[in-house]
Order: C-alpha cells, then structure tokens, then sequence
C-alpha cells in the first residue's frame, strides 16, 4: 500500500478516480483501495467506542459503483461489522439511515462524486452526530497509511439489503402531507399541479415516481431519469448552465408549473418557475430565506461568500431577517449556523450558491429533497390563495453584470503566493478612490467599489492552487472597469495566470 492516501481528501469527503476513461487521469481510487479505506473507517470507528457496528452503505448512479461498494463491504464484514446495503440512494438517505430507530446503524456511507465526471467516485461518510469533517477524514487516512494490513476478525459480520429510500421518500411525502395541512385534499396537495424533474441520470429519479405521484402532482415530462453512470445528457449539476437551460427549456415546453433538478447524489437542488426562470443560487438563497423567515421571523441566513448585495438587502429590509455570509464550502457554512445557535443567535438556514441548503428543524442536513419539499409546501399553499411562487422574491434586486474568474498559480507553495497577492490587494484598495475593504469578511477580501456600482471578492480556493474573483456590478460596463483596475495589481505576479480575465 505504498501510496499517498491524502490526495484522496476532498474537504469532508473522499474522492479519487476509479475507472480509465480521460487521458492522463490515471486510477488512485480502485476495489483494493475501497477495501482498505472500508477497515481503516471501522478502525476509525471503534476507536471512538468498542464493539460491533452496523454500517449502512448506498450509491448513486456511477458506473464504478458496484464494485467499489462490494469492496467496501467485503471489508467492513470481514473486520467484524455489519452491512447493510441500500442499493442506489442519496447521501441525505445514507445520513437518515442513522436516524432510522428500525434499523439500529451506526453509521452511514455513500459511494458518490456528486457532479464530478463520469471516471470519478468517492466516499461520504455519517454518523448519527452528522456528516464527518476534515478532521475525521485525515484522521481516517491516516489510520490507511499507517498500517499496511487491517487484518481480519474471526467472526465476520453478516450482509443484508434494505433499500431505504422507499422509506426515506414517505418521510418525504410525509413532509408535504403535514406541511400544506389541506384538509380538504390532504393526501394529495399537489393536485392540479404540473411539476417535471430532471434527474441527469443520476440517483433522483426516485422524486417523481416516490413523492410527485404520491402526492398528486402531473409529472409528464419529466427527464432523465433512469441511472446512468455516463451522464449522456448533461452534467447532473444545478450550477451548470447547460444543466439548467436544459430543465428550464422543458418547463416551459411542458408549461409546467414547477421544474426541478437535483445533482447526482441529491444532496443539492434548485428549481424553475411556470415562466422557464431558474431559480438558483441567489434566487434561491432568496427563496429559501423568505421560507424560512416567515416560520422563524428575524432568524439569521448563513450563506456562503459569493453572495450579492442585492441579497443581503432582500434579507435584511424586505425580509427582516439577518444575514451573515461567512465562508465557501458547505461544511463551513453548516458548521457556522451551528456555532450561531449554540452562542445563542438563531439561525434556521444554512446555504451555499451551489444548491447545498441545510435547516435546522432536519439535522441541519444538506438534503436537496428536503429543500425542494418545503418549496413544494409552499408552492401548494400559495395555489390555494392564487399566488405563486415568484412573488415571493420578486423584490430580489439581481445584478445587472455577474463574472467569476479562476486564476492558476504556480505549484511552488500557492498558499504562500496567494496570501502575498491578497495582502498586496488588500493595501491597494485603501488607496483607490471609491474602493473600500468590506467588514466583516471571513473569506479573502471583498471589496466594495463605488463608481462601478459593485463589488469584487478574491479568495483562494478551497481545494486547487488558484485564487477565484467573483466581481459583480449594478451597471453595465462596470464589472470590466473593476477588472481593467485590478490587472494593473495582478499583473506584477509571475506566479500568477491572469489569462482569464483577458
């Protein structure tokens, strides 16, 4: 096992390639590996306490996945433990396992690269106290690396199936049933409803047929819904454009009154509105905040850094609510609301611009399902009154212009070069005119320029030598004037590759 198990880590997860397919990306995540990652977490998870452990495992639609899950497996039983395999799944599923008081697992794991390429796979791991953190999993990795061998119980655990997401789409069902409360059609709230998926063939095709229909709703053109580990249709990614031109196209082929669509692993979602709108990243931030904040009134919005100012007024003067944008990276966005609650500032909602939402009231949890449940409660309620959903952010002032740009570093310690370029910017602006540093910022700076109408954030990424410029602006013309100022910096960089913004 001579091998650098920490180009494995991903943040909190796992991830590597598992098949051949793309030249030059060679396999570092195989059955072998998969089986020795599978002895190292159930060392891993004695550690913390004795005795037998159940594991629940799922996957998504990934052609690499069924191998690698019966590795997974083989390990786990022959150190002792038992399995019990869910077939194909979400990672919110594989989470709720752990809640399920009939099945009495001690942890969860998904097999799932969310919405990387086809030749990817990886691992997300649970416990009932939540998802695992960067911690966790270096300490896993480290538990590979170290020993060569984790060598085999004498009594092996036993395998079983249970395919769980039957029972995690009733809770689901459920969720809406109580949520819209209709007492004059409470088992199907959604009726008269038209709502079309888009699944891009990876494990959420089990919305339309398990919760849609269950509930009501016409799901006629639907899309892309059967497993397919190739992803023949587009990437299954809420944040990709094509992605979302491609289910805001059949919303309004279909005249639908609601579209959806989820990543590979449904851990993320976003929707469309009955005009072919998407609603995502700020819109949907926005969304979700009017939601929660109707509930929960002067409740504090986590979300990530990226977001507009549009937003933060939408959420502070149309909503009166709170908003506090701290860092990227969905974990530390979860981790952040609960820190809030736990320091006595309430916060309901936790969400990324990516799709990832996490509530308070379901373990706050990133569970795509979950939030597309609560938009279809109050989809059917605002029906009930003649209202729709639009309305609800029709006051979300959106940016007139809106760029984001990845500029690569030299590999000669990119920390250390991206920490000098940001500091260097960092005194800059307190001697451009119109510019000033935003306060608080928790994230690289963000910078708020006047003449322009905008603002800029620079930050380094969270997993790839690169500094990431979001730059936005309320005018047109302005985010390039912002960019043709900031070359003149950037530019003094060798180390840095400015190409991008050409």
């Amino acid at each position: 096992m001579d091998f650098n198990w920490k180009v494995l880590q991903n943040g909190s997860d796992i991830r590597g390639i598992a098949i051949e397919g793309v030249e030059g990306e060679n396999v570092n995540l195989d059955e072998q590996r998969v089986n020795h990652l599978a002895r190292a977490f159930y060392t891993w998870l004695l550690a913390k306490e004795e005795g037998q452990k159940t594991i629940a495992i799922g996957l998504d639609s990934r052609i690499s996945g069924p191998a690698l899950k019966r590795s997974f497996a083989d390990g786990i039983i022959a150190m002792g433990g038992n399995v019990i395999d869910c077939g194909l799944a979400s990672t919110p599923a594989m989470f709720m396992t752990t809640k399920a008081t009939d099945l009495e697992v001690d942890a969860g794991v998904m097999l799932t690269a969310s919405h990387l390429p086809f030749n990817r796979n990886g691992l997300k791991f649970f416990t009932p106290e939540g998802g695992l953190n960067k911690k966790d999993i270096k300490e896993i990795l480290q538990i590979a690396a170290e020993n060569a061998t984790l060598g085999d119980n004498d009594n092996p655990g036993n395998l079983s199936e249970f395919h769980f997401i039957e029972k995690y789409a009733m809770h689901l069902v459920n969720v809406v049933r109580s949520g819209v409360d209709d007492p004059g059609n409470y088992q199907q709230p959604l009726s008269g409803l038209k709502i079309i998926v888009d699944a891009g063939n990876g494990a959420g095709g089990f919305f339309v047929d398990k919760v849609l229909k269950p509930l009501g709703a016409d799901v006629e053109g639907s899309q892309f819904l059967d497993p397919d580990g190739m992803f023949p249709n587009h990437i299954p990614n809420p944040e990709n454009d094509e992605a979302m031109e491609s289910i805001c196209q059949a919303v309004r082929d279909n005249r639908a009154d609601l579209g959806i669509i989820f990543d590979t692993d449904v851990d993320r979602a976003a929707v469309v509105d009955r005009n072919g709108n998407p609603i995502n990243r700020n819109a949907l931030i926005a969304l979700m905040a009017a939601i929660t904040l109707e509930e929960h009134p002067g409740s504090t919005i986590v979300t990530d850094s990226v977001t507009s100012d549009g937003l933060t007024v939408f959420i502070e003067k149309v909503l009166k609510g709170k908003h506090h944008r701290f860092k990227r990276g969905y974990k530390n966005v979860i981790d952040e609301a609960i820190r809030l609650n736990k320091t006595g500032i309430a916060s309901q909602l936790a969400i990324e611009t990516s799709g990832h939402a996490a509530l308070k009231e379901n373990y706050f949890l990133d569970d795509g399902a979950y939030l597309v449940a609560l938009v279809l409660v109050k989809m059917a309620k605002l029906k009930n009154e003649g209202a729709t959903l639009e309305e609800l952010i029709k006051n979300l002032k959106q940016p007139v212009e809106s760029e984001e740009f990845r500029m690569y570093l030299s590999k000669d310690d990119p920390v250390k070069t991206g920490s000098a370029i940001l500091k260097t910017l960092s005194e800059i602006t307190d001697s451009q005119e119109g510019w000033a540093l935003v306060e608080p910022n928790y994230e690289g700076i963000r910078v708020k320029c006047s003449e322009e109408r905008g603002w800029f954030l620079i930050r380094q990424s969270l997993h790839d030598p690169l500094l990431v410029l979001n730059v936005e602006s309320d005018r047109t013309g302005g985010s390039r004037i912002i960019i043709n100022e900031l070359k003149k910096t950037l530019s003094n960089f060798a180390e840095l590759d400015i190409s991008n913004l050409e």
